[in-house]
C-alpha cells in the first residue's frame, strides 16, 4: 500500500484563495515572482540552460497522458538562430472523462501563464499559443482576459520587466475535433489547415509550426513549472510517487458522491480517491469498474484495484495507464456492453480518416458492438473484435487507433462474461 501522505497536502495549483483568477490577487500571493526570478536573478539562474536543467531534474512528467519528462523535452530544442520559435500549449481537453485543465483556466489561469512564460524564456521562444477546445467558450474568454491583464502589467510583450526578453501570447480556439489534441494535428490546426496528424520524424522540436522549432506541453504540465522554479526540484520530487512525482489534478466522475477535480499528490491509492476523496459510491452501490485516466486507458475491475496507486508504475502492473488521471467510476449496475459501445462510437466519430486501419477499424468496431448491444451478436464476434484491435494498434500515424483499440480489447477480456451472455441470448433464440 502507498505511503503517500496525501491528507496533509496543501494545493499549489488550485489553492483555496478567493478570486485567484484576478491578476492583482495572484501577484499579492507571490504570482509572477518565479518568472521575475529567472529573468533577473543571474546568481540563481545564470542562463536559460539552468532553468531547463531544474525542470528536468524535477521530472515533471507530462500531464497530458504521455508522461514524458518536460525538461528533457525542452532540451530537444535546437540552439536559437534569431528566427521565430514557438511554444504550443495543449488545452484541447477532449478525451471523455478528462476535465482537469479547465479548472486551471477558471480558478488560476496565471499559474499556467507564468509557467508558459518561464518555458518560453528557457527555450528562447518568441511566441506562445494556447490551443483550447471550442466547446470551452467560457474558459477561452477567461484566458483572453487573463492574458490581456498580464500584457497590461508588463509580464508579456516587449522587453518584459526591463529585460531584453520579448514574447507574445495568443489564444486559439479549436472547432470541436478530438484529433486536434494530438500534438502534430494541433500544429496543423494552428496553421489553419485540416487537423491531420503529421508523420514523425521530423519531430516538432526540429520542424513544428510553420517549419520552425516548436515545443508542445499540456496546460497542467506548464502550470507545475511555476512551483518548481519557486520551490525547487527537490520540493517537487518529495511529493507523491518516486518515479512519477509531484501533484496531480485528478478528475473524478461517474457513480461517486462527490465528483470533481482534486489536487493531490501522485501515488495516492485508487480506492482512497474513490472512497475518501470522492465520498464513496453513490447510493451505497458496489464498485464494479474504473477507467483510471480518460477513456483510452484500459478499464480495471474492482478486484484489480487493491493496493494500486495513481502513478504510471503501479497502474502498469495491472495492465492500465495513468493517462490524464481522469477517473471514470462505475457501479454494479453498469452495463459494460453499453459503456464499450459508447466509447467505440466516440473514437469512430473522431477519427480523422487519414489512416486506413483507424478509419475502417473504428467503423467495424462500432458495427460489431452495436450488433452485440442489440442482442444479435455471436460468440465469434468477440474474437473478431479482438482480432481487429491487433490490426489497428501501432499501424497508424498517430495513436488514435490505439486509443480506440485498447478499450475494446481490455473491456472484452476483463468483462467477457457480460459480452458472452449478450451473445448467447441471440444464439439460443436462433436455435
Amino acid at each position: 500500500m502507498s505511503t503517500v501522505d496525501w491528507k496533509n497536502y496543501e494545493p499549489v495549483l488550485i489553492p483555496d484563495i478567493k478570486d485567484l483568477h484576478k491578476i492583482d490577487v495572484y501577484t499579492k500571493n507571490g504570482g509572477y515572482k518565479a518568472f521575475e526570478s529567472v529573468l533577473k536573478d543571474k546568481d540563481k539562474w545564470p542562463d536559460q540552460k539552468s532553468v531547463i536543467n531544474e525542470v528536468k531534474e524535477a521530472n515533471i512528467r507530462g500531464r497530458g497522458g504521455a508522461g514524458f519528462n518536460a525538461g528533457l523535452k525542452w532540451s530537444f530544442m535546437p540552439p536559437a538562430d534569431g528566427k521565430p520559435r514557438y511554444l504550443a500549449c495543449n488545452g484541447d481537453e477532449s478525451e471523455p472523462g478528462t476535465f482537469k485543465d479547465r479548472k486551471i483556466f477558471e480558478y488560476n489561469p496565471h499559474v499556467f501563464i507564468e509557467g508558459a512564460l518561464i518555458a518560453a524564456y528557457a527555450m528562447e521562444i518568441t511566441t506562445i499559443y494556447v490551443y483550447i477546445r471550442g466547446e470551452y467558450k467560457v474558459y477561452i474568454d477567461m484566458m483572453n482576459k487573463a492574458i490581456q491583464d498580464a500584457y497590461d502589467k508588463g509580464y508579456i510583450g516587449k522587453n518584459i520587466l526591463g529585460s531584453d526578453y520579448s514574447v507574445d501570447f495568443y489564444v486559439h480556439s479549436g472547432a470541436g475535433a478530438y484529433i486536434c489534441g494530438e500534438e502534430t494535428s494541433m500544429l496543423e490546426s494552428l496553421e489553419g489547415k485540416r487537423g491531420y496528424p503529421r508523420i514523425k520524424p521530423p519531430f516538432p522540436a526540429q520542424k513544428g509550426l510553420w517549419g520552425r522549432p516548436t515545443t508542445i506541453n499540456n496546460i497542467e504540465t506548464l502550470a507545475h513549472v511555476t512551483s518548481v522554479i519557486n520551490k525547487g526540484a527537490d520540493w517537487f520530487k518529495s511529493i507523491g510517487a518516486e518515479n512519477h512525482p509531484g501533484p496531480i489534478l485528478y478528475g473524478i466522475s461517474g457513480h461517486v458522491n462527490r465528483p470533481g477535480v482534486y489536487e493531490l499528490p501522485s501515488g495516492i491509492p485508487v480506492l482512497d480517491l474513490i472512497n475518501e476523496v470522492a465520498g464513496g459510491m453513490r447510493n451505497d452501490k458496489e464498485l464494479k469498474a474504473v477507467i483510471p485516466g480518460g477513456s483510452s486507458t484500459p478499464v480495471l475491475r474492482a478486484d484489480q484495484l487493491e493496493g494500486i496507486t495513481m502513478d504510471a508504475d503501479s497502474l502498469r502492473t495491472v495492465g492500465s495507464m495513468l493517462g490524464t488521471a481522469g477517473l471514470v467510476v462505475m457501479d454494479e449496475d453498469t452495463d459494460m456492453v453499453d459503456v464499450l459501445w459508447r466509447i467505440a462510437h466516440f473514437y469512430h466519430h473522431e477519427s480523422c480518416g487519414q489512416c486506413t486501419p483507424c478509419r475502417e477499424g473504428t467503423g467495424w468496431l462500432v458495427k460489431i458492438l452495436l450488433k452485440i448491444k442489440n442482442g444479435e451478436g455471436e460468440i465469434k464476434d468477440l474474437d473478431l473484435l479482438l482480432d481487429i484491435t491487433t490490426q489497428m494498434e501501432g499501424r497508424t500515424i498517430c495513436a488514435l487507433a490505439d486509443a480506440a483499440a485498447w478499450p475494446v480489447r481490455y473491456t472484452i477480456t476483463r468483462f467477457r462474461n457480460e459480452f458472452e451472455a449478450r451473445c448467447k441470448k441471440s444464439v439460443h433464440a436462433i436455435a
